[in-house]
């Protein structure tokens, strides 16, 4: 509970900041511009993910609809079956075959310069139930030239385990959003957020093992977990249809995890019909204070979990937009397709059936169509 009382100070510290701040920029920001809603629309994709011994595909559907000129209200649902053979699986248990389901709705209103999202979401899966809540508010102020915004998301889960209904556990999530977005010209846009996360309760697998002197153990990981993460991104147009974009993430928690983000990105338009974007990611991380590929003693926590040791990952990806058909006033069709391409290589986790580091290549393709009405 330490750790939730440490993020609900910096969120008071945040929310203080943030009415003083709001305070002063409506008392001299002059007169500003309504904020919008989002457009009517809807979306239908199919996704496929293939990594690491992982598969995972299915379809997700989203209805947005305006009610009056203040309220829009937006449904989704997304389906993921999951076939796993990942190398935690097949090295201590065997592979399983799973489906996922994920509802959410959402409400936004609009008030002059202001705007509130008010949302929460529920997914299935059968040893795992998440549940979501969150608020977010934002104001335009200067004209709309700076936007601030303030969001928070509750999260419960309850955790199981497949053929062991006497196991049962529970985690507890929060999550703190403040962020800034400032138009520089008439081309360039640069926006910071920050982020404090908080979690509590049971945040492992019952599935993995540990291996302490060459033996398998149940992980042990600590029941309280605290991060911090700021994010700084600008964007801007070259002056030839097409746009630049760059940003950085760097992340911290209490578990002495440090991961640093880099991204760029290229927009450009063809034609009237047609958008192409393509990113080049690279992410790194350290490793927690209690992992350890084989530990060589007995510790109060200990775990094997490849994504808390050190490890970096590089992605390439791309998108192609095609506007298919558009009636002004009225609606218009776009089908899309995005694919990235994941390299993962790991520094101090190893493959034991060989005693290789272990590497894997991983690829994400996403189909959808989207129209506004």
């Amino acid at each position: 509970m330490a750790a939730t009382r440490a993020a609900l100070t910096l969120w008071r510290r945040l929310a203080a900041l943030l009415g003083s701040l709001l305070g002063g920029l409506l008392a001299f920001g002059g007169t500003a511009r309504a904020a919008d809603l989002p457009e009517d629309s809807a979306e239908a994709l199919l996704h496929v993910y293939n990594g690491g011994g992982v598969t995972a595909l299915g379809p997700a559907f989203l209805v947005r609809k305006s009610v009056a000129d203040r309220f829009s209200i937006t449904g989704s649902y997304y389906l993921d079956a999951v076939s796993n053979a990942s190398i935690d699986v097949v090295t201590t248990a065997s592979k399983y075959k799973e489906t996922r389901h994920e509802f959410a709705l959402s409400g936004d209103y609009v008030y002059r310069d202001s705007q509130i999202t008010i949302g929460g979401s529920t997914s299935h899966e059968p040893d795992y139930t998440a549940n979501r809540a969150s608020i977010d508010i934002s104001q335009e102020v200067f004209g709309g030239m700076t936007t601030v915004s303030l969001g928070f998301t509750r999260g419960d889960d309850k955790v199981g385990k497949k053929d062991s209904p006497e196991f049962s556990d529970k985690a507890r999530h929060w999550q703190y959003r403040l962020g800034l977005t400032q138009i520089l010209t008439p081309k360039w846009i640069m926006s910071a957020n920050a982020e404090a996360i908080s979690d509590d309760g049971y945040l492992g697998s019952p599935y993995r093992a540990a291996i302490v002197f060459g033996a398998a153990v149940p992980e042990r990981n600590p029941r309280t977990r605290s991060a911090r993460a700021m994010m700084l991104r600008v964007k801007g147009d070259l002056g030839s249809r097409d746009a630049f974009s760059a940003s950085y993430r760097y992340y911290t928690d209490t578990w002495d995890i440090k991961g640093h983000t880099l991204e760029l990105g290229y927009s450009r338009y063809f034609q009237e019909a047609w958008l192409a974007d393509a990113y080049l990611r690279y992410y790194t991380q350290s490793k927690a204070l209690f992992y350890s590929d084989n530990a060589t003693s007995e510790t109060t926590y200990v775990s094997r979990n490849r994504q808390l040791s050190t490890f970096n990952n590089v992605a390439v990806g791309g998108k192609v937009s095609w506007l298919w058909k558009k009636v002004p006033g009225k609606y218009e069709i776009k089908l899309n397709g995005a694919y990235e391409f994941v390299h993962f290589n790991f520094k101090d986790f190893t493959d034991i059936r060989t005693g290789d580091k272990y590497a894997y290549n991983a690829s994400i393709l996403q189909l959808f169509v989207t129209g506004t009405f």
